[in-house]
């Protein structure tokens, strides 16, 4: 497939874009009903439901990139939908009107989880920095990623339901709380989950199209992989968080719009896990070059940046912090184009 013509390839990748884009909707009120149904809340569900499945298309990309041998383009897609992914929490505060976003959905488990990813983003660096030893294929900073992972979920779960310090309720913070189904409209939970299914394997076969697609660009463009991997398919395969955030918002669904962005965004870390075991030259981290280390780098800092905005929890407004994510993530994009 990176024989395609430019043209085809830009035309497939604009086609797995619309096939995300129309399925963020429904995907969006489907979890949030099972956010309800199953006791999750709609942080978790956040988490677990919508940033796992929305993230299977930029995972199986870093994958496809690493397993051909481009491994900047594997962790620099990742990175750049971490980057991608966070603008978005500042685009959508910017379409909540009611109060400050961060405001309105401040809960632990949602400050917890950009310092979490920072913790797995750092680890990241020190891979990079250290000595390039692989057991079995895999470097030991892949196993740690997935440890790291499942300790803050499990840490999430722990502060929100036994919280040592409390958020202030105002009258603009939306508690995570299940609202009552209208009558006549409960399905059952098979039909549910069997919807989330396939809605969960259409969005996830985008995920090798945009990927061919993204190496095929690459290679008719002359663009470095790493741009186009930051730039343009993480973009594109971030695209369900951004309808699913914006949907969220609309629907107030605040918990479930935050839980979707951070909860992602941890996931795809773990897509440098993947890409390791993939990535058949050595450890995948010893192959970090300026682009990687750039978008490591903006995805500290925008992360930090939302977790700012949770703390501070401006009352109106899209305040500094989304500014600023929006200030950083353009800088990193300007930089990363003076270095491809």
């Amino acid at each position: 497939m990176q024989d395609w013509p430019l043209w085809w390839s830009a035309a497939v990748m604009g086609l797995a874009a619309m096939v995300l884009v129309s399925g963020g909707g429904p995907f969006t009120r489907l979890v949030d009903r099972l956010a309800d149904r199953t006791g999750l809340g709609e942080t978790l569900a956040g988490f677990l439901l919508i940033g796992a499945v929305t993230s299977l298309p930029g995972l199986i990309t870093s994958v496809n990139g690493a397993a051909q041998g481009e491994p900047t383009f594997a962790m620099t897609n990742a990175l750049g939908g971490i980057a991608a992914q966070t603008v978005f929490i500042a685009l959508a505060d910017a379409f909540y009107r009611r109060a400050n976003l961060e405001h309105a959905a401040a809960s632990l488990p949602n400050l917890l989880a950009p310092v979490g990813l920072c913790i797995m983003l750092g680890t990241v660096l020190i891979a990079g920095a250290g000595p390039q030893v692989t057991v079995f294929g895999l470097h030991p900073a892949s196993a740690v990623l997935l440890f790291l992972y499942w300790y803050w979920l499990r840490l999430s779960r722990h502060v929100g339901a036994h919280p040592m310090w409390k958020v202030e309720r105002t009258r603009w913070t939306q508690p995570d709380q299940p609202e009552p189904e209208a009558e006549g409209s409960r399905e059952s939970m098979a039909s549910m989950w069997l919807k989330f299914a396939g809605l969960a394997a259409l969005i996830a076969t985008t995920g090798y199209v945009v990927g061919e697609s993204g190496l095929s660009l690459a290679n008719q463009t002359g663009l470095s992989s790493g741009f186009v991997g930051a730039v343009i398919t993480g973009v594109i395969t971030s695209t369900p968080e951004l309808v699913t955030v914006l949907y969220a918002v609309r629907i107030r669904a605040l918990h479930l719009a935050i839980g979707d962005i951070v909860g992602g965004n941890g996931f795809d870390v773990l897509f440098l896990s993947a890409s390791d075991a993939a990535y058949r030259h050595g450890s995948l981290y010893g192959a970090m070059n300026r682009e990687v280390l750039l978008f490591v780098g903006i995805g500290v800092v925008l992360n930090l940046l939302v977790t700012a905005g949770l703390i501070r929890r401006q009352r109106r407004g899209i305040g500094f912090e989304g500014i600023a994510i929006f200030a950083f993530y353009l800088t990193g994009i300007a930089f990363l184009a003076t270095i491809g």
